[in-house]
């Protein structure tokens, strides 16, 4: 099955959002809660699992369902399909803050690996699948899991990064050492792999955990600078409501409009 040929334009800076231009017969494949608006003339339809030729059949679509079931996705894509005579527009937003970033699967050998949840969309007929950590330590200590999320096809993708983007290229044998979170998505031929930090003290008291990641090339990997997890845990830790702090609010008039607006001091 040939996978869609998409237009599309990225709008946005801060938060973005993506515009694909679908021709009469294209659709295009979102994770679900990620439309933002679609023009008349496309429709929408459910599908278990991601709708391509990988998953035809009962069994295969059973596969590609328990399959995004482990990476704590949806078991349901939506597929939106141009029906009408002329091309047409559908929207998917980013859900925090970040980049959107548009990867053309054919241009890097069919294959991308890319941390859980950061899927947004792709031409239908993209397999979204999983991938396995060749290593246990890399699943149990690496922070994010075992499982990671594998896209194939030769179509067009858009995963989301938090914070600022940084692509980089790995050359054979050259290594970079990241924080795991700070990971959005990788060449699978590139080596992943986690270190324990070296030192007791800096582990206990350098604030970066004890392990990080180990990447070694050759192949693109692409970083993001505010992991989505990150950003909750510090909106959690100053929430008023789980005890945090009200910090830099600073003023008595900060306290008084607490007070007129109901909130406890």
């Amino acid at each position: 099955m040939a996978m869609d040929v998409i237009d599309y334009d990225i709008y946005g800076d801060d938060m973005q959002y993506v515009e694909i231009e679908l021709d009469p017969g294209e659709a295009a494949v979102g994770e679900a809660g990620m439309m933002m608006f679609m023009q008349d003339g496309i429709e929408m339809e459910t599908v278990f699992g991601d709708g391509s030729a990988a998953q035809a059949g009962l069994m295969g679509k059973l596969m590609g369902a328990g399959k995004r079931l482990l990476t704590g996705e949806s078991l349901f894509t939506t597929i939106y399909a141009n029906q009408a005579r002329d091309k047409r527009r559908v929207g998917f937003a980013a859900p925090y803050p970040g980049k959107i970033i548009p990867v053309d699967l054919s241009t890097i050998g069919g294959t991308l690996i890319c941390q859980k949840d950061s899927f947004l969309c792709a031409a239908k007929g993209v397999s979204l699948g999983i991938a396995f950590q060749k290593r246990l330590g890399v699943g149990f200590f690496g922070g994010e899991g075992f499982i990671l999320q594998k896209l194939e096809g030769d179509g067009m993708v858009f995963f989301h990064a938090g914070g600022t983007l940084s692509e980089k290229t790995l050359a054979p044998g050259e290594v970079l050492r990241v924080d795991t979170g700070c990971i959005a998505a990788l060449q699978p031929s590139v080596d992943f792999d986690i270190q324990f930090v070296g030192k007791i003290k800096t582990a206990l008291f350098g604030g970066e955990g004890l392990f990080f990641t180990k990447l070694t090339g050759p192949g693109k990997v692409w970083l993001q600078s505010l992991p989505f997890s990150r950003l909750a845990n510090r909106i959690l830790a100053n929430a008023p409501a789980a005890g945090g702090n009200s910090q830099g609010e600073g003023s008595v008039l900060g306290g008084v409009g607490r007070l007129l607006g109901g909130d406890r001091p």
